[in-house]
């Protein structure tokens, strides 16, 4: 189990899903919607999520190919926990900020 939510809980995989819960993306439109991922980072981690079953990968035989990503059956099942997840982050994040800033004065 560990395996898996150390997939999903890193920043990576949690960014890429959000941004492919809104439907199928190409490569380049999944790195401008996380712009600070980098290219080989991204890479990594869209063939990481293709691994787990959590994201499909298809390419269309076009002059340049074109490869476009998008969330599987099972990578569906994970947009409600996911979403609970980011509405607390959101919610929290000022009160984390500022307890981040109570302890680093306090150190």
């Amino acid at each position: 189990m560990r395996d898996v939510l150390d997939r999903i809980g890193d920043k990576w995989s949690t960014l890429i899903l959000g941004t492919l819960a809104e439907g199928p993306h190409r490569f380049s439109a999944v790195q401008r919607a996380i712009p600070d991922i980098s290219k080989r980072m991204l890479t990594q981690t869209l063939r990481d999520l293709e691994r787990d079953g959590l994201v499909a990968r298809a390419v269309y035989p076009t002059k340049p190919p074109s490869v476009e990503y998008r969330l599987t059956p099972l990578g569906e099942t994970i947009l409600e926990p996911l979403a609970v997840l980011i509405r607390w982050a959101d919610l929290s994040h000022a009160a984390i900020r500022t307890a981040r800033s109570a302890f680093d004065e306090a150190i």
